[in-house]
């Protein structure tokens, strides 16, 4: 049961605030249970206390021995001093949910004591909403009812799915940055709407509408997105010219590069890491 148990964020930006808001909204676990901290920022702690009634603490005063999952939510080039820090201070049963981009579960278990169970996690800052595409990935010595304590505090910030880990960095290029493909989508119809006549406000309406309605017809029918693009586009007719323009002008190249750059970049990320040595 979540009710009981305490939930530490190492690490206080965006992606941990957007789980906190998912978390806290969803209420399987008390806010005061989820605390945040961070090396430096305490006025940063104090605007996420005051905005979601959690629990902030400076990293010096953080009470390890009553935390029962530690979230790390730092800067991946801060994960070795940050895994330094907290190795002895953890106990065996302690689970540690990693949401650092390109890091591996390998990675993090070399750095801490032996047996430490360690799930990698990867959502989007549709968590804040309780929407997020989260995927998780269970390290070697993560027992099954951490993975259960996992995937039902993580469904409280939208759909999870338990995939290998080397599938995490095509998930990422998809649904980890998946949003900010949309919302560069997004901007580029305001912009196109205003340059029309239209204003902001209304471009932007329709562009979020039509996107939420595609997005509900593909969770809520059994109907392929090629059968659904089918089905709207009518021979020289509008949907016909506006999906020529976009495959002229390389639309789908497009999408499927931005999904192979940022995977890349996170496997990238996990080999310059893996370069580090491990500290003895």
């Amino acid at each position: 049961m979540l009710q009981n148990k305490t939930v530490a964020f190492l690490g206080a930006g965006s992606m941990a605030e957007a789980m906190i808001s998912g978390i806290v909204h969803d209420g399987k676990i008390p806010a005061k249970q989820v605390i945040a901290t961070n090396k430096s920022s305490h006025d940063r702690l104090q605007e996420l206390s005051a905005t979601y009634g959690i629990t902030a603490v400076k990293r010096d005063a953080l009470d390890y021995g009553n935390i029962d999952i530690f979230i790390l939510a730092m800067k991946p080039k801060h994960a070795e001093d940050a895994l330094s820090e907290i190795k002895d201070r953890l106990r065996p049963d302690q689970l540690i949910l990693s949401v650092l981009a390109g890091i591996s579960t390998s990675f993090i278990e070399e750095r801490l004591n032996a047996g430490q169970q360690v799930i990698r996690v990867m959502p989007n800052t549709s968590s804040m909403i309780g929407e997020s595409a989260t995927a998780i990935t269970p390290g070697k010595h993560a027992a099954m009812d951490k993975v259960q304590d996992a995937k039902m505090l993580l469904q409280g910030i939208g759909g999870v799915s338990i995939i290998d880990e080397d599938k995490m960095d095509v998930f990422t290029g998809i649904a980890g940055s998946g949003p900010a493909y949309i919302y560069y989508l997004v901007e580029h119809i305001e912009k196109t709407g205003m340059a029309a006549g239209l204003d902001k406000a209304l471009a932007r309406e329709i562009a979020v509408q039509t996107i939420f309605g595609a997005s509900k017809m593909l969770m809520e029918t059994d109907t392929s997105p090629t059968d659904l693009r089918e089905n709207v586009t009518s021979p020289n007719g509008t949907t016909a010219a506006g999906l020529e323009a976009l495959e002229k002008n390389g639309g789908g190249v497009a999408i499927a590069e931005a999904i192979k750059g940022a995977a890349e970049r996170s496997k990238e990320i996990s080999a310059e890491l893996q370069k580090t040595p491990i500290p003895n």
